[in-house]
């Protein structure tokens, strides 16, 4: 048995807590067939008309995430808690595990415009996963404008990690067209164990552990400085949750929830601009990317009040890898579209500012800053002492652990270390590529930025009770872009 990790715990419980703490990515497929006017000028030039690739239907989509399972084993298996928590769950494989139940068609009435796109979606990230199966479901939808298709992932916190389990939307795509088809998989499902077998595992390693600690003692075997070492981490945890909640973000309502009913919507901007506003200012194109969000921001709060005190700022949360890409490389060869678990940092986006240039140079001298402040660094929700194996009141703890880390910032902001090249599903091109991120308590609004192919793809998705007209981020990223292109 294998049991999940203090951290992907943690995230599991909070679903119980009131949160929905699942991710994923919604992937634009262009399909690759020739059309009649390439076919009418290849005829007229005396050449064979090349032959049509074979369409994404579903069945073509279930054979190719069947072929590919074997690359994230934990989208076939159950989490199984363990009775009165006395040891966190354990991954078992699903005896009934249906892929059709997981991979799901659906469609968009005419004309499959983006705003019909972006309700399908936030309506299905809106509703909750089934825990009595996999985390997990994918979503084949036709219907788009020009013929073209999306797939959307939607993935449980916990069935991915920074290092070895990726979203399956990550090993879904190739960097060519031709389809590389993994050995079939012989996958045979191991007898799910039994609560009582779990709870006499559970009680029989927490006998073990005061052995292990006597034993250590009466040996001097090296495992007392381990235990001291314990308890240092513990006080110097307890002290970074203190000066957490004393260092708090300014009172804000994107810091509350009111509906568990999701918005989402997306645009892109093209990276070329924002490469030569960086190449002006002397800045990365990542602080371009900070000053077009406080400018989406700052729009945001012009619509609630007519005002905004210039020291207004809101505080978000960012990855330290999208300062410092060097990172990303050290825990992972590739860039990652849904990126989770890296270190980050806290920063202010100065939305009071009117000037956008100099917002930009305000939020990029704010993050060089606080990306080398130890006082700055957030760790995102981890258990306070990961090392005890039982969970009791793992409902509670969770939702007051979320609480306490969730108040030293208003956004969470994933952002790229690196770009991604071009991708392609079953032989067909991913046009666009956008993260939809988690959404956890006390966070009305999460923001992921992919840079793909080119441009700079931005992702909203909000408590529908609290930012109603979502899709006005949409048209003020565009605004923002434009206000920094022009003032150069």
């Amino acid at each position: 048995m294998t049991r999940l990790s203090p951290r992907d715990a943690t995230f599991y419980f909070l679903d119980e807590a009131g949160a929905t703490t699942h991710l994923g990515a919604l992937l634009i497929v262009a399909p690759d067939t020739p059309t009649k006017a390439k076919q009418a000028g290849a005829k007229q030039a005396g050449e064979a008309s090349a032959p049509a690739r074979p369409a994404l239907d579903y069945k073509r989509l279930v054979e190719l995430v069947e072929n590919r399972l074997q690359l994230v084993p934990r989208y076939r298996q159950l989490v199984i808690p363990v009775t009165l928590g006395l040891a966190r769950p354990v991954w078992a494989d699903d005896p009934d595990f249906d892929i059709n139940f997981h991979i799901r068609r659906a469609g968009l009435p005419a004309p499959g415009a983006t705003d019909q796109l972006d309700d399908l979606v936030s309506r299905i990230m809106s509703r909750p996963l089934d825990r009595t199966r996999p985390l997990w479901e994918m979503y084949l939808i036709e219907g788009l404008a020009d013929g073209r298709l999306a797939v959307l992932t939607k993935s449980h916190r916990c069935l991915v990690d920074e290092i070895e389990h990726r979203e399956i939307s990550e090993v879904l795509t190739d960097d060519s067209r031709e389809q590389e088809m993994m050995p079939e998989d012989l996958w045979m499902a191991r007898s799910v164990p039994t609560a009582s077998r779990l709870a006499v595992g559970a009680i029989a390693e927490a006998v073990a552990r005061p052995g292990d600690l006597i034993s250590s003692v009466l040996t001097g075997n090296g495992l007392v400085s381990e235990a001291w070492s314990l308890a240092g981490r513990t006080v110097r945890r307890t002290g970074s949750l203190v000066q957490q909640v004393m260092d708090s973000a300014p009172a804000s309502p994107l810091n509350r929830s009111s509906t568990p009913t999701r918005s989402f919507t997306e645009v892109s901007v093209p990276r070329r601009g924002c490469a030569k506003i960086a190449e002006r200012y002397n800045c990365t194109v990542n602080d371009v990317v900070l000053t077009i969000i406080s400018g989406v921001l700052r729009r945001w709060k012009l619509s609630l009040a007519s005002t905004i005190a210039p020291g207004d700022t809101v505080r978000v949360v960012l990855p330290l890898s999208s300062r410092d890409p060097s990172m990303q490389h050290r825990m992972d060869t590739e860039p990652r579209s849904v990126a989770v678990g890296t270190p980050g940092f806290v920063t202010d986006l100065p939305v009071g500012e009117d000037n956008p240039s100099m917002r930009l140079v305000q939020v990029a001298g704010l993050a060089n800053r606080y990306a080398h402040s130890s006082r700055r660094v957030s760790m995102g929700i981890r258990p306070i002492l990961p090392e005890l194996g039982m969970v009791p009141f793992a409902e509670f703890s969770s939702r007051a652990l979320s609480t306490i880390t969730n108040r030293p910032y208003n956004v969470p902001v994933t952002m790229p270390s690196a770009p991604i090249s071009r991708r392609y599903l079953a032989g067909h091109k991913v046009s666009d590529m956008y993260s939809v991120p988690v959404f956890l308590q006390q966070h009305a609004l999460a923001v992921g930025v992919v840079e793909y192919c080119g441009t700079l793809q931005f992702s909203f998705i909000a408590d529908r009770g609290v930012l109603p007209d979502l899709v006005a981020m949409s048209e003020y990223v565009t605004e923002s872009y434009e206000e920094l292109l022009a003032a150069l």
